[in-house]
């Protein structure tokens, strides 16, 4: 089973704003999860289009609803749901055409769900803007899509088959499912993507609000803001000798 999340939203700022604050996001007051931020690989192609290859490492917990479902063997070395992960974001910016497209997927965790979310950025009128960062140059509008997959009740969908056949081949009858094996195998699936799909529309509101933070620390104060910004929430999550990376 797969689910879709998708929402749109306009941002009162330039094109060329809206993208560097994407790449100055974190850290900010509403992603004191965010741990660090390193650059893999970043290039430019024939086009002239930027490609950027980052991964984030954040702390991340695990809904106690979800805890509920998975056994101890899922769980590993998890403490009170609490957990290290890491993000890998892809990106690509066309300067001249007005447009970045990212991608983002967790690297941990895939066994129990997969999480990729897309975004497209748009320029919006007008087309002249240039390197104005000013918020009367334009708008930039994106769109998020967001899918989820549970692979975990594919796989004891997988082991229930495969229990059943072997029950088959040995009673030549076919077992009865009573309700608490059918539910695990597609109700465990179900419930993940269901709880996934609500803490990510929450995430993704407190994404948009941290946006809008640095937007206005540019718009205030330039790039020295924005950074300044950046030192203090730093210091504010992991104080003055705090564990924040970003390379």
């Amino acid at each position: 089973m797969v689910k879709f999340y998708e929402s749109t939203f306009a941002y009162d700022y330039s094109f060329p704003a809206v993208t560097l604050a994407y790449f100055l996001r974190y850290p900010n007051p509403y992603s004191t999860h965010v741990l660090s931020t390193d650059v893999i690989s970043r290039s430019i192609d024939a086009a002239g289009r930027l490609h950027t290859l980052r991964v984030h490492r954040k702390s991340s917990r695990l809904p106690s609803a979800v805890l509920k479902l998975l056994p101890q063997s899922v769980l590993g070395n998890v403490s009170g749901g609490r957990s290290e992960s890491y993000i890998l974001e892809s990106s690509t910016i066309d300067v001249n055409e007005g447009w970045m497209r990212t991608e983002s997927k967790n690297l941990d965790w895939t066994g129990i769900l997969s999480v990729v979310e897309k975004q497209e950025y748009r320029r919006h009128v007008p087309v002249d803007e240039g390197d104005d960062f000013s918020v009367g140059a334009g708008t930039t509008g994106v769109v998020t899509t967001v899918m989820f997959k549970s692979r975990l009740g594919d796989r004891l969908r997988a082991r229930a088959t495969r229990k059943g056949e072997a029950a088959v081949a040995d009673d030549g009858e076919e077992p009865k499912k009573g309700f608490l094996a059918s539910w695990s195998t597609s109700g465990i699936q179900r419930s993940i993507e269901a709880i996934a799909s609500r803490k990510t529309e929450n995430q993704l509101g407190k994404s948009k609000e941290g946006m809008k933070v640095v937007l206005e620390r540019l718009r205030n104060g330039g790039l020295v803001g924005v950074l300044d910004g950046m030192r203090k929430d730093r210091e504010m999550a992991f104080g003055r000798e705090g564990v924040w990376k970003n390379t």
